[in-house]
């Protein structure tokens, strides 16, 4: 009996080892490619990688800086918004510039004031003073002359009936009021006359420095809120409300370098594509009359026609397409921009890296 068991057991197997040999020896067609590679559609073309960007008449895409530090308020716009020209960005705090301007109005309205009054003189109720100076001084002045006129005639008739003394008095007591006579009448065509011109004049040029100032600080107030230097699209915004942000840009947790606060992009009816050609096949470039280009979109078998727009004659070292700026490679590029038209069916958006081959 037992030795039927493994007699059964080893039949089994072999019968179980034949089956897994026939299974694991099948061989499974190979699966068709994803996508087709990209091949040279021209004859003699040229390979190039290429980078979408927005179509600009010169340059990239507009990267957009704070003039003025400080930390973001408020973000007044989403990314793939459109903009128009002027159109307020992002506000950052002002508060401390807000209250500087405001105080430098009210200095050039102190000196406008001031002005005003110095063109305004003389003041009615300042010369209806300086005249009732002059009238009270000629009617002191006519006192004492009476009083002196008396004397005189009693000294006249008889010199011992009043003494010498009392009359120099009189004589001192005339000169004097004649002179205060004398300056209450100067001062009342001085304060007739009004203002200096040499005042009036400083005094504009003080006002019209505090109203410059006042304007500065209101220009530099503007600052505070970026807006958009030209139509377009909003492609990326790296700060966030409470963020600092500078001259040099808004700091990237990622990177951990500076980028634009904001970056543009023209509206999305038509892309470019940046090529970089390397140094050593710029001699086999077409002329740009014959120069034509086809594109692949990587992952996929698309592939679009590209317009010839224009070449940067300036033979540059290669920045690596990534995030390292300071990544450079041992070659020189010449950059080439193309033109492509955006369908309803391709899916393209600046930053993307495609494949170009170059012939004509």
């Amino acid at each position: 009996m037992k030795n039927k068991i493994l007699f059964a057991l080893a039949i089994a197997g072999i019968v179980a080892g034949t089956t897994a040999a026939y299974l694991f020896g099948i061989t499974n067609p190979p699966l068709p490619p994803v996508f087709q590679p990209f091949t040279d559609p021209y004859a003699n073309g040229i390979y190039a990688e290429g980078i979408v960007e927005s179509d600009q008449p010169s340059g990239e895409n507009i990267n957009v800086f704070a003039e003025v530090p400080g930390t973001v308020k408020q973000i007044l716009v989403a990314e793939g918004q459109v903009v128009h020209k002027g159109d307020p960005l992002v506000l950052i705090d002002d508060s401390i510039q807000r209250a500087t301007a405001e105080q430098m109005q009210s200095q050039a309205q102190a000196g406008l004031s001031l002005l005003q009054e110095l063109k305004a003189e003389p003041r009615k109720e300042n010369l209806d003073v300086a005249e009732s100076q002059v009238e009270s001084a000629h009617a002191t002045l006519k006192t004492v002359e009476d009083e002196l006129a008396k004397q005189e005639t009693a000294y006249e008739m008889d010199p011992k009936s009043i003494s010498k003394d009392a009359l120099d008095s009189a004589i001192n007591a005339a000169a004097v009021a004649k002179a205060n006579l004398s300056v209450a009448q100067k001062q009342y065509d001085l304060t007739k006359a009004g203002a200096w011109s040499y005042d009036v004049t400083n005094q504009e040029r003080q006002q019209n420095a505090l109203q410059k100032s006042y304007m500065a600080s209101s220009a530099l107030l503007s600052k505070y809120t970026l807006r958009a230097p030209r139509d377009g699209m909003v492609l990326t915004i790296n700060p966030t409300p409470g963020s600092f942000v500078s001259p040099q840009g808004s700091y990237d947790s990622y990177t951990q370098g500076m980028l634009p606060v904001l970056v543009l992009g023209s509206p999305q009816a038509s892309l470019n594509v940046r090529c970089y050609v390397d140094e050593i096949l710029v001699h086999r470039l077409p002329a740009p009359s014959k120069m034509k280009a086809q594109m692949s979109i990587r992952g996929s078998d698309t592939k679009l026609p590209l317009d010839y727009v224009r070449m940067q004659p300036f033979v540059s070292p290669k920045i690596e397409l990534s995030n390292q700026r300071t990544e450079r490679v041992d070659v020189r590029v010449l950059p080439v921009i193309f033109r492509i038209e955006k369908s309803e069916n391709t899916y393209l958006f600046p930053g993307e890296l495609v494949d170009v081959f170059i012939g004509e």
